[in-house]
């Protein structure tokens, strides 16, 4: 079956659907809901180690009415760690332009390389935006690093739960709490540059920093 007339309604209603998700009252705000870096990655059809070769603002689908834009980014793609099934070697990935819908600005043309994670849509395209996971490749851990190839996947049926008071607690064996808001009031700090939700033999799961026990105020919090 012919693939081209579905090209147009992907970007269109993904443009929609992030319009939508648009908070009331914000105007020109974008706003996501908080995730670990191993959730980013779960939840991802594809994550990838990149540069920007160049970008340039592409019209969003082929009808002429429609005055969306996006940004196409061109990319050297260095490693794939998520969505081999999806792709192969991506040349191009896309961001609205409107920053108001969560459009990514990244460097082109420069040595800077990104982790990028994003979804793949109907028609082959690659697709990110604020709300994924989207760093500069040197702000990662060794740990981040080196879980994007196991460790990350291997876990993805852990549940991660950010914790805003000290009253949170696990409601589920398979449960890890994420207290790097609560402790540093920033969302990725310690704990989700250094650690892993883990998930055992007996189905519960529990952070893991390599062979390294557990700094103390996240035990405080895990085990009160």
């Amino acid at each position: 079956m012919p693939r081209g007339p579905r090209i147009a309604p992907s970007w269109a209603l993904l443009l929609r659907l992030l319009a939508l998700l648009r908070p009331l009252g914000l105007g020109e705000a974008c706003s996501c809901a908080p995730a670990h870096p191993q959730q980013h990655v779960c939840r991802s059809a594809l994550a990838i180690r990149a540069k920007i070769s160049s970008e340039k603002v592409v019209p969003a689908s082929a009808d002429p009415a429609d005055t969306q834009k996006m940004i196409r980014y061109e990319i050297k793609q260095i490693k794939m760690f998520k969505g081999f099934e999806k792709v192969s070697d991506i040349q191009y990935i896309y961001t609205p332009f409107d920053s108001s819908l969560c459009g990514v600005r990244l460097e082109a043309n420069s040595q800077k390389q990104y982790l990028l994670t994003g979804q793949v849509l109907s028609d082959g395209k690659v697709f990110i935006h604020l709300c994924n996971y989207i760093e500069p490749w040197e702000n990662l851990s060794f740990l981040q690093r080196e879980s994007l190839n196991h460790q990350y996947h291997l876990n993805c049926g852990c549940q991660i739960t950010t914790c805003y008071t000290v009253s949170c607690t696990i409601s589920a064996p398979n449960e890890c709490l994420w207290t790097d808001w609560l402790l540093e009031r920033k969302l990725y700090g310690y704990q989700a540059q250094h650690y892993v939700c883990t998930k055992h033999a007996d189905g519960t799961c529990s952070w893991y920093q390599r062979h390294l026990p557990l700094r103390k105020e996240f035990v405080d919090i895990i085990q009160p």
